[in-house]
């Protein structure tokens, strides 16, 4: 189960589509890993960064638009000898399932949450999305939109998520070191913000137009000083930081549920009635 593209089914993205590094570069992390994908999950929404699962080998569930982040808890509680892995768009996420983020965020299970974040809505032909720019003009947004941008490290940062980072889908080494760092982080969720252009529907935040901006995150930040990881996480123009914002101390949910302390619900038997 090295490869992780499915032959015969070839991808339904454009061409040039930030998806296609990101679909890589967890493959590349994976293998560097050694992780088994027989005890990996994929968990997606609905989106074109939700269709990722689609052409992996992993056990892969594709839920409702904005309902991963549920269906990743139950399975995560259910057995949490599962690596659970959410990949799925900013839409997806912090839109239709932005309430779900919230309160993933504040339960702190052990998820790893990888948000496609192309600053549109891809699948649905080009609208905004919560994290579009202000001005960003649109089919139905045609005067620019004016509402702020949802940033989604700063909220993590507020409900102490145990490790957040940003990365570019046009920085694939990058973006591998972030990937296998969430892989191995063990005590809560992990969220990976990863900006991802799209060429069919948002020709302002393009690969080159990321690329002048994104710059390391400096080796003198301690992402566990909460006030610095703030101010990093509200950049975000002539300068985004990109690599690990924040580290939290919390311990995960499930770590916490006397239920899961003699093994994984889902070894459990059913006791007679």
């Amino acid at each position: 189960m090295k490869n992780i593209a499915v032959a015969d089914k070839q991808p339904a993205w454009c061409p040039g589509c930030g998806n296609y590094p990101i679909l890589k570069t967890l493959d590349e992390a994976l293998n560097e890993l050694n992780i088994d994908r027989r005890k990996l999950v994929l968990v997606s929404g609905i989106g074109q960064a939700a269709k990722l699962p689609h052409y992996t080998k992993a056990n892969v569930y594709n839920g409702l638009h904005g309902r991963a982040l549920p269906a990743a808890t139950g399975i995560k509680i259910a057995n949490h000898e599962l690596e659970v892995v959410v990949t799925s768009g900013d839409g997806d996420i912090y839109g239709e399932g932005g309430n779900h983020f919230i309160h993933t965020l504040r339960r702190n299970v052990g998820l790893k949450l990888f948000v496609h974040n192309n600053q549109v809505y891809g699948l649905t032909k080009g609208q905004a999305s919560p994290t579009s720019d202000v001005g960003f003009v649109t089919k139905i947004q045609i005067h620019g939109v004016i509402l702020q941008p949802f940033n989604p490290l700063a909220l993590a940062i507020a409900e102490d998520c145990s490790w957040v980072a940003r990365s570019f889908s046009g920085a694939p080494e990058h973006l591998k070191e972030m990937m296998k760092e969430a892989l191995n982080h063990r005590d809560g969720m992990a969220l990976l913000d990863i900006l991802q252009p799209c060429f069919s529907f948002n020709h302002q935040n393009t690969f080159k137009w990321y690329r002048e901006r994104v710059r390391p995150v400096d080796s003198s930040h301690d992402p566990f000083d909460r006030e610095a990881a703030f101010r990093l996480a509200m950049k975000f123009g002539d300068e985004i930081p990109i690599g690990v914002i924040y580290r939290g101390k919390r311990k995960s949910f499930e770590s916490q549920l006397e239920a899961l302390k003699n093994g994984p619900l889902v070894s459990k038997g059913f006791a007679a009635g």
